[in-house]
């Protein structure tokens, strides 16, 4: 009998009471406890950072029964056990600096009922600092500090656009977490976890003795499921599963070590069996579209970023950055790395079918609000390329150019260049799923955008002019020989669209088949 899917279940306890598939990290967990004594991880959210937390917790009380079989079970001391205070931030809403300071005395008070222990100071850093002294004291061994989703609160009020909250939120919670290194002598092991890293000046100050393994290549796997992991552990659920295509749509994850697929994507997949975009129906990336709006980012520029490693590591209220706020959501994930001048580089991807699908998709229902006329407009345009007519693409463009409004480049040049229509017509395409290359390299110059479906390669272009028949896109395809690249791949097909940056929409389209 095959064990059962631990689908929605985040506590180790319960995972293995219940008889559940449970992809063993303890051999990782480890030299974890062994090595150090303050760690801080980020990873994407819904991608087993309790499960994590819960699985130190159980440890460190030292519950063997749930271990039994698991590979840290030879190498414990199970002889020892510690208090733990296990604090997530994971659930509810913190809509004020009130809020919060009511929620933490809420679960100072929890624990000061759990120890036994009466409260001794009113000041929230104070109780903290006093009750992990006096678990100590009380129990014979130091406490064990494991806090989930330390992050939540300050994201929740960035999310809704309510930054003063943000900020306030945030100095309430420094004060707290600085407790924990005046407390270095009563603590035994510390963890955070969250999907974001706040820069050390702004959240950290008083914590500066973390050890962040969010990039630390032996822990790369430590959450999430690794491709060797995934087929031993759901063995039994394999069975007429292409492989190849769940490895497409929800391996790649890379922080820099083995890839991983995300635990929410494959659960929900083994179960229905049906390839969705689980993981990313779960949220919606607003915020991050926001931002880029703001920002009046070109977005083919998504899938070409490099950013060195302080860039990638933290981020702050009022100085958010779209590349760590890109890479520390999950939307991008690391391709490569190399040693330059003294300072690591990373180049980004989008890490799997999943994510490169859903996010331009929602980018264009940002882009276009009428639902009705954004599926329309998808349906037609796959027909146009799958049927070989791309003449048709011509009263398409028009249409739903027409459809979109023009905030997304309000105020600025880049709506006078090709680069704004390059950018929305990436979207149309990359949200079909199609394989889309932006700014697709040759020996004679760059395609603004190159389509592969099947059999087929469009060539497209885009000209910038100030009145119809002023120049022609596809005159400058044929002179620099773009259709070279891609002899012997399939059809190819030479398309070039004019557009007028005043009325911004198309004067000018041409299309004709190469060779």
């Amino acid at each position: 009998m095959r064990k059962k899917l631990p689908i929605g279940i985040q506590t180790f306890e319960k995972m293995i009471d219940e008889g559940c598939c449970y992809v063993d990290k303890t051999g990782l967990i480890q030299p974890l406890v062994e090595g150090g004594q303050y760690y801080f991880i980020s990873r994407p959210r819904r991608f087993g950072k309790s499960l994590l937390v819960s699985t130190l917790a159980a440890l460190f009380a030292g519950k063997r029964k749930l271990f039994h079989g698991l590979a840290i079970e030879p190498y414990w001391d199970w002889l020892k056990s510690y208090p733990v205070m296990h604090i997530s931030f994971g659930g509810g809403m913190v809509d004020s600096r009130e809020a919060l300071d009511s929620r933490l005395r809420d679960i100072l008070a929890g624990y000061e009922r759990e120890f036994k222990l009466p409260p001794l100071s009113e000041g929230i850093p104070g109780r903290f600092g006093d009750l992990i002294s006096r678990a100590k004291k009380k129990f014979g061994q130091p406490v064990v500090l494991l806090i989930d989703e330390y992050d939540k609160p300050i994201l929740d009020n960035l999310v809704a656009g309510r930054d003063d909250i943000a900020i306030a939120v945030r100095e309430g919670l420094k004060g707290f977490y600085s407790v924990i290194k005046d407390s270095d002598s009563h603590i035994r092991f510390a963890l955070l976890t969250g999907v974001s890293k706040f820069s050390k000046v702004s959240l950290f100050s008083g914590l500066n003795n973390l050890q962040d393994i969010t990039l630390d290549s032996r822990y790369a796997s430590l959450c999430g499921y690794t491709d060797v992991e995934l087929r031993h552990t759901f063995d039994a659920w394999l069975d007429g599963v292409d492989m190849d295509e769940v490895r497409r749509w929800y391996n790649g994850y890379n922080f820099d070590g083995e890839p991983v697929y995300n635990p929410f994507d494959v659960l929900l997949y083994l179960d229905k069996r049906e390839f969705r975009n689980y993981w990313f129906e779960t949220g919606s990336p607003s915020f991050l579209i926001r931002m880029l709006q703001q920002n009046q980012y070109y977005i083919p520029d998504l899938h070409s970023i490099e950013a060195d490693n302080n860039l990638l590591s933290s981020f702050d209220v009022g100085c958010i950055e779209i590349e760590p706020l890109l890479f520390q959501t999950g939307y991008l994930t690391i391709e490569s790395k190399q040693q330059i001048a003294g300072d690591l580089v990373y180049t980004l991807k989008t890490p799997n079918y999943e994510v490169w699908h859903s996010l331009h998709k929602n980018i264009l229902n940002y882009l276009v609000h009428r639902s009705a006329v954004r599926q329309k407009n998808s349906l037609a345009l796959y027909r146009c390329l799958t049927s070989g007519d791309p003449y048709a693409l011509r009263d398409l463009f028009h249409t739903f150019f027409a459809s979109i409004p023009h905030d997304w480049y309000r105020n600025n040049q880049l709506a006078h260049y090709e680069g704004y229509y390059c950018s929305i017509v990436y979207c149309y395409f990359s949200a079909l799923g199609l394989e889309v290359v932006a700014e697709d390299a040759t020996s004679k110059g760059r395609i603004d955008i190159t389509v592969k479906l099947e059999h087929r390669i469009f060539i497209i272009e885009f000209k910038v002019v100030d009145m119809e028949g002023d120049g022609s896109a596809l005159a400058q395809i044929k002179a620099k020989g773009y259709a070279e690249k891609y002899v012997g791949d399939g059809e190819v097909w030479l398309i070039g669209v004019s557009f007028n940056s005043i009325e911004r929409n198309i004067v000018g389209f041409e299309a004709e088949m190469y060779g």
